[in-house]
C-alpha cells in the first residue's frame, strides 16, 4: 500500500507490487508451520505469498476488490489445501472466516490504504496522474467518487477534504470544484486533479525539493471518503480481536497519521497502557476490563534505510504489532444474523 507523501513518486519509480517492511512483517507475524493465518488486505499478495512460503497450514486472505481473483486462483494452484480467497471487507473478516469454519486464527496482518496495483490502473480512477472514470470503490459497489464532488455542498466538501487528506487548502479547493462543476460534472480524474492542483497553487518544488503533486491529499481524502476505510479499520481491530486464539499476533502497516493514529489508539488502551491523568489531563477510566493485548515493541516500527532507498513508498510505512492476551474481547461480539 502506498501514503500520501509517496502517491507523487510512484509514477516514476514503481516496483514489482513489494510488499512493504516484508521482514520486519514476517518477524513480528513470527508463522508456525502448524498454524492458521489471515492476509485481511491481499492485494497482490506479497505478503499471502511470503507466509504461506512458512509452511503454515492455512492461509485465509480478504479483499473487496473483485480484480485480485486471478492472482489468488495463481496463489491457490500453487498451495493447494492452503490458500482459500473470502471476497469481502476485513472489517468482515469474522463472519466470513466463521462461515468457512474457522473461528480462530494465529496472526492476522494487515496493510492499509490504496494499492500500487490499484494507482497503476487508470480505470479504477485512484490515480491523479492516470486519467480514468472518477470512481476510487474498491469493491465496486456504493458512492463514487464523482459521486461526492459533483453532488456535496460546499462546506461538507471542504470538510472531506480536510478531514480525510489533511489538507490545509479545503476551502479553497472545494470553491474551485464547485464553481467548475456547474460548467459541467466531473467524470474523469484528470479533470478534477487539474482543478484541485490549479486552486492549491504553490511551486512544484521548494528548496530544491520536489513538493507532492497538488491534488494528493484530495484524492486521498476521496477514497477514505468513499470506501470508509477509517471506519472499515476500526471494526477490522475489533474483528482481529475477537478470533485471534491467546499468543496470536496482529500485524498493522499503516501509511499515513490517520491511519496509525487510530492503531497506535486501539493498541494503547487494549494493552492497558493507560493514563493516570496530569494536573492537565484528567485521569482515564482506571477499571478497564483485563489487556487484551501485549505490545511486542514500544512505537512504530519504520522501514530501514535500504529498503526506502530500493523502494520509495514505503518511506512513509510504519508498523505496529502486538501478542493476544488470554482476556475477553472488550469489542462488542458481532451479530451473524
Amino acid at each position: 500500500m502506498i501514503g500520501n507523501d509517496t502517491l507523487s513518486e510512484h509514477i516514476t519509480t514503481r516496483s514489482d507490487h513489494y510488499p512493504v517492511m516484508l521482514e520486519e512483517v514476517l518477524d513480528a507475524l513470527s508463522p508456525k508451520n502448524n498454524g492458521v493465518y489471515v492476509d485481511g488486505t491481499f492485494g497482490a499478495g506479497g505478503y499471502s505469498k511470503a507466509i504461506l512460503q512458512k509452511d503454515v497450514s492455512m492461509l485465509w486472505a480478504v479483499d473487496r476488490d473483485p480484480n485480485v481473483v486471478a492472482t489468488a486462483d495463481s496463489m491457490a494452484k500453487e498451495f493447494p489445501g492452503q490458500f482459500q480467497l473470502l471476497q469481502g471487507c476485513f472489517s468482515d473478516m469474522e463472519r466470513l472466516l466463521r462461515e468457512s469454519g474457522q473461528d480462530y486464527v494465529d496472526g492476522i496482518v494487515l496493510d492499509i490504504g490504496v494499492s500500487s496495483m490499484q494507482l497503476d490502473q487508470g480505470e479504477r480512477g485512484f490515480s491523479f496522474q492516470h486519467d480514468g472514470p472518477l470512481d476510487m470503490r474498491m469493491g465496486g459497489n456504493g458512492i463514487t467518487a464523482a459521486d461526492v464532488v459533483n453532488n456535496t455542498e460546499e462546506n461538507e466538501l471542504a470538510d472531506i477534504i480536510y478531514n480525510y487528506g489533511e489538507e490545509r487548502a479545503s476551502r479553497r479547493i472545494a470553491r474551485a470544484i464547485v464553481n467548475a462543476r456547474v460548467e459541467k460534472p466531473f467524470d474523469r480524474t484528470l479533470e478534477l486533479s487539474k482543478v484541485v492542483e490549479k486552486a492549491v497553487g504553490g511551486p512544484k518544488y521548494k528548496k530544491g525539493k520536489r513538493q507532492i503533486h497538488g491534488a494528493t491529499r484530495t484524492f486521498q481524502a476521496l477514497r477514505i471518503y468513499v470506501n470508509d476505510e477509517l471506519g472499515e479499520l476500526r471494526k477490522g481491530l475489533d474483528a482481529a480481536e475477537r478470533i485471534l486464539s491467546p499468543g496470536g499476533r496482529l500485524c498493522v502497516v499503516t501509511f499515513h497519521s490517520l491511519e496509525d493514529r487510530i492503531v497506535k489508539e486501539f493498541f494503547k488502551i487494549r494493552s492497558g497502557d493507560v493514563s493516570r491523568g496530569s494536573r492537565h489531563l484528567p485521569a482515564q477510566e482506571s477499571n478497564l476490563p483485563e489487556p487484551t493485548f501485549e505490545m511486542l515493541y514500544r512505537g512504530g516500527k519504520k522501514a530501514s534505510a535500504q529498503e526506502i532507498k530500493d523502494n520509495t513508498r514505503s518511506r512513509s510505512a510504519k508498523l505496529r504489532a502486538a501478542i493476544r492476551t488470554s482476556a475477553p474481547s472488550w469489542a462488542r461480539e458481532a451479530r451473524h444474523d
